[in-house]
């Protein structure tokens, strides 16, 4: 990775139009990254992400706060859930009271998993930024949302 200009070899009206591709750019590049590091887990990162979601509520949640709380979000989260469900990662409990109402839970089999992971899998990403500059480029992101 270097200079976007020679990455897709192009020119750019401005640098608020450069630094906006570049962002989708370096999306497009994290996502590649991420599907094939989950690849060998058999997940997606949108179903890591659910499951993180889960571990990190510790408690059964409804499907609406999960939707809520992905980064990515996901007008599939229900069939994301059911190929977790189907790999007995995460399991559905229907509520006693309102049929309606089903909660979604970790399996201790999703637990398992989620030690498998690595949790710093994605320090090759921002090797090449020190924190300080971590920093400032989520404070910009933050600024710009």
């Amino acid at each position: 990775m270097g200079d976007l200009s020679k990455e897709i070899n192009s020119i750019f009206p401005n640098n608020r139009v450069k630094a906006l591709l570049n962002i989708l750019y370096t999306s497009s590049w994290i996502s590649g990254f991420q599907n094939e590091f989950f690849k060998s887990y058999g997940i997606s990162p949108q179903q890591y992400n659910i499951l993180r979601i889960l571990k990190g509520a510790g408690k059964p949640v409804n499907v609406q706060i999960i939707k809520d709380r992905m980064i990515e979000r996901s007008p599939n989260a229900t069939r994301l859930m059911d190929k977790l469900c189907a790999k007995n990662y995460i399991q559905r409990l229907p509520s006693e009271q309102d049929r309606r109402v089903v909660k979604i839970a970790i399996t201790e089999e999703g637990n398992d998993l989620l030690k498998a992971i690595p949790e710093d899998f994605n320090k090759d990403l921002l090797k090449k930024i020190s924190e300080e500059e971590a920093e400032q480029l989520s404070n910009l992101l933050d600024k710009m949302r």
